[in-house]
């Protein structure tokens, strides 16, 4: 079911900036009991990365209303939220765009997450590699033909999901989830300073780590780091949180960070 600009529609504008030219943001989110977890951190990672992208002002309390109204009276599901700097301009120009397209849709939630969480997944190289731009490095913008990429070619293998790196060999994240590996009480994720998409799990991963008995570490590490970790994590904001069991050829069975975190993703 889609709403745009608060109006229950599945048809967008052909002059749509997001269709053009994916000039745009969106954020995904988990429905408990018809609750949107996590709604005030949805809203403002869209709020930083319209500022980012330097989108016309958006009507954020009406954007707010649409995705409750989307989550209501569902036990559990996905609400979308799709921020476009709307229709207007000549070629790249933002010329003449003052009222950007607000799209929310909501689904069905992904039953093979609850499988996932208590089996753990397995990892597999992927041959695309994520460019380099600090620019848009973090922001979950509407261009993610990396992504399909990635996932077609993760399709063609065995794996649950994918360890991509950047194009100098450095580990970013998953197809569509972050990362994390722990060695000892040292846990370690990606620094998304120059590519990838700073989740809010991984968000929420990091707050619960502070203090804690766990250190945390940002490094720009190769693949080959993950060999002698003690336990892999990946996360997103509707997984929200699953083991690894095999990346590669390495094999892990710990989930003592795992147990430690997943009351309170």
């Amino acid at each position: 079911m889609y709403w745009i600009n608060g109006q229950q529609h599945d048809a967008l504008a052909p002059s749509d900036r997001g269709l053009q030219f994916g000039d745009g943001c969106f954020t995904t989110a988990r429905v408990v009991e018809g609750k949107i977890d996590l709604l005030p951190w949805h809203i403002e990672r869209l709020q930083q990365s319209a500022q980012r992208l330097m989108l016309p002002a958006c009507a954020w309390d009406a954007l707010e209303y649409e995705m409750v109204r989307a989550a209501e009276s569902i036990p559990q599901g996905v609400v979308k939220a799709i921020l476009t700097r709307g229709s207007g301009g000549r070629g790249y120009s933002p010329k003449g765009c003052e009222h950007p397209t607000r799209i929310v849709s909501r689904s069905a939630y992904p039953m093979h997450y609850l499988q996932w969480r208590e089996q753990g997944i397995s990892l597999a190289l992927s041959p695309v590699t994520l460019a380099r731009h600090p620019l848009l490095a973090g922001l979950k913008h509407l261009n993610r033909l990396e992504q399909v990429l990635i996932r077609a070619h993760l399709d063609q293998t065995a794996a649950d999901e994918a360890l991509v790196l950047d194009t100098a060999g450095m580990l970013v994240e998953c197809c569509a989830a972050n990362l994390f590996w722990r060695k000892g009480k040292a846990v370690f994720t990606p620094d998304l300073s120059q590519a990838g998409v700073a989740g809010l799990m991984r968000r929420r991963v990091i707050e619960l780590l502070a203090g804690s008995r766990y250190s945390l570490h940002y490094v720009s590490e190769p693949l080959e780091t993950l060999a002698d970790a003690e336990e892999v994590l990946v996360s997103n904001a509707l997984m929200p949180l699953l083991p690894v069991n095999i990346a590669q050829s390495w094999h892990y069975s710990s989930r003592q960070l795992y147990d430690f975190l997943r009351p309170h993703c």
